[in-house]
């Protein structure tokens, strides 16, 4: 990571957070852009990009071109941001799948899209997307959600042979993150078998270093003990 610029979305988020400060920790610098409002000061390591909408394209590409203006470059992109819904699809609605669409697929196509032209531009390119173990079969009620995911590990295999010999492009597949709201929403679950957030940071961090100049196209799954 010294010397690596990164740009990690869903910054504010449980893995985000863990991720920019593992990063950080060892040499990054990193512009961490979010949905929420900003709460930090730019720093010459750091950058907050707050309130933004990364499934608008405009945005996202706002947001990714005053990361690069910051920093001079941009070496890796970390999309995590997204969301997730619980719904059946015979009692559920349109909207929800729309939802995911917008929150998990357009959010990483822009900024994607916004970002290329940067990370082209350096010598070890990344792109580290964020698929689902769940969406490789959906099961009840997780059609909105599998569905959006399933279109993430799409884009990151059409990416990653677009960009061969440039740039990077692969996706971990995690299970259940151990978050608190997981915790909550799931109070009965034996959390000693969710992947935790530093375990996860883990692999998408060796995806986004030089370690990995001869993996690109993979989608990982990062399943915990699950």
């Amino acid at each position: 990571m010294q010397g690596k610029v990164l740009i990690v979305t869903g910054a504010r988020g449980v893995l985000g957070k863990v991720v920019a400060e593992i990063a950080q920790s060892r040499g990054a610098r990193t512009a961490r852009i979010d949905h929420a409002a900003s709460q930090g000061s730019a720093t010459p390591e750091s950058i907050e990009i707050g309130g933004v909408d990364l499934s608008d394209a405009t945005q996202a590409k706002t947001a990714i071109e005053a990361a690069a203006k910051h920093f001079g470059k941009l070496d890796a992109l970390i999309n995590i941001a997204g969301g997730f819904a619980f719904e059946t699809v015979g009692d559920g609605d349109v909207a929800t799948w729309q939802r995911m669409h917008a929150l998990n697929v357009l959010t990483a196509l822009n900024t994607s899209r916004a970002a290329l032209p940067h990370l082209a531009a350096s010598k070890a390119g990344r792109i580290v997307n964020i698929g689902a173990m769940g969406a490789l079969q959906a099961g009840s009620g997780m059609g909105p959600y599998a569905a959006s995911k399933a279109g993430v590990h799409r884009l990151t295999e059409a990416l990653a042979n677009e960009l061969k010999g440039k740039v990077t492009v692969n996706a971990v597949l995690p299970s259940i993150i151990d978050t608190k709201s997981n915790r909550a929403d799931m109070p009965k679950a034996d959390f000693s078998k969710w992947v935790t957030p530093q375990e996860l940071a883990e692999v998408i961090l060796f995806l986004a270093s030089d370690a990995a100049s001869g993996v690109t196209g993979a989608l990982i799954p990062v399943g915990g003990r699950v």
